[in-house]
């Protein structure tokens, strides 16, 4: 293993509990630490006497976030226990206790005994954890902006099913909430009137605001009963539609400052130029690899952690098949598949590829599935060679 002290981090909010081995497995520490830099920091050095320390951690961010910064900042090797091989090595040890000090020790033991289930952690560069942080920010976005748009929805649904089927596809439409911000429900838009609901769609929707408009007002004829709840519906509408505009203000100011942070990478140039990859794409790619591959030994294995490759199950002779990983990195795997998606129209070697696995059988999600893994093996080399991509070369007839 070559170290001299390996120390097994149970991470929690406001005290860690830490356990010390030495390569023997005798314990020489096992004990509360306070999630407070000072602490960390004696308890790393006093291993660091000892000779050679490794850390490790079952959690990377959030409450686990400072662990790791404290040792990287103090030249001490961080290694992550995943919480899948966290639980089977569990299964391996005596008893079914549930404790701190018990996690710890398994945590700290894996690198004794199970030091490929293991993943090496290096000190992330400033771009990749501004990254990270704001597609995170980003995501809590998306998640806000469907649950009111869904809520939204059902509101319509409930008191007025014709204006929402009238608005269809169009609720989320800025014109639309801004209409709805001002008007609230069915009763707020007809006392506006059709040619004030026609007047605040064109400042937002000058192409389709008579159209809207149209069936808008088509939608609010079709009912004539006020079905209970209506006016308390009034009032909520408006606010819904509100916070909707300020979701959608937000993730666009998220975008500027992501594409800001992307363009003063030098892969910036090198990660947009693969067909289907995008600002967002590449940031999440950068976020998720980092501008550098030596952590991978090949393709293979970016492709393995993406969960992006295939697992063969085979008993003799009976037994035969390859199934979809549903493991790895889902963050990454997610954007390879929207890249490859994306790919079809833009690049015509990526759709050949994927017409190619439809004839085989494969289905439409199998298909974009290997188009993803084909793909992961060009952005291992565009990213360990800092090339851009370069387009297939049709064969000679």
């Amino acid at each position: 293993m070559g170290y001299d002290v390996v120390i097994g981090l149970d991470v929690g909010k406001s005290m860690h509990h830490a356990v010390a081995l030495d390569p023997q497995g005798r314990r020489l520490v096992d004990r509360e630490v306070a999630n407070a830099e000072p602490a960390l920091r004696e308890l790393f050095g006093r291993a660091a006497g000892e000779g050679q320390v490794l850390v490790v951690v079952d959690q990377l961010h959030s409450i686990g976030a400072l662990p790791v910064t404290v040792a990287h900042a103090m030249g001490i090797d961080v290694a992550y226990l995943p919480g899948l091989s966290m639980r089977r090595l569990a299964d391996l040890h005596p008893g079914n206790a549930k404790t701190d000090a018990r996690d710890a020790f398994i945590i700290a033991n894996a690198a004794l005994t199970a030091p490929h289930a293991l993943r090496r952690l290096d000190v992330p560069d400033q771009t990749r954890a501004d990254l990270a942080m704001l597609l995170g920010y980003d995501d809590d976005l998306v998640a806000q902006t469907t649950a009111a748009n869904n809520r939204l929805r059902a509101l319509l649904s409930q008191v007025h099913p014709s204006l929402e089927k009238a608005l269809g596809g169009n609720i989320s439409h800025p014109a639309v909430l801004h209409l709805l911000a001002k008007a609230g429900g069915p009763a707020g838009l007809r006392k506006m009137g059709r040619t004030r609901i026609d007047s605040q769609l064109r400042k937002h929707a000058p192409r389709i605001h008579a159209s809207l408009t149209e069936r808008i007002w088509a939608g609010l004829a079709e009912q004539t009963v006020v079905v209970p709840g209506t006016a308390a519906a009034e009032r909520v509408i408006p606010g819904l539609a509100a916070q909707l505009l300020q979701l959608r203000d937000e993730r666009e100011r998220i975008a500027r400052d992501v594409e800001e942070v992307l363009d003063a990478h030098p892969l910036a140039e090198v990660l947009t130029s693969m067909p289907g990859v995008g600002v967002k794409i590449a940031a999440r790619l950068l976020a998720e690899i980092g501008g550098d591959v030596s952590a991978f030994p090949t393709a293979a294995h970016l492709a393995a952690y993406a969960g992006l490759a295939p697992i063969t199950s085979r008993s003799g002779s009976s037994i035969r098949s390859e199934r979809v990983n549903h493991g790895g990195n889902k963050r990454l795997k997610n954007a390879m598949f929207i890249a490859a998606f994306a790919s079809l129209r833009a690049d015509p070697a990526s759709r050949a590829y994927y017409d190619r696995k439809r004839a085989e059988g494969k289905r439409h999600t199998a298909a974009l599935i290997c188009l993803a893994r084909r793909k992961t093996d060009v952005l291992f080399a565009m990213i360990r060679d800092h090339k851009t991509y370069v387009p297939a070369t049709p064969a000679a007839a």
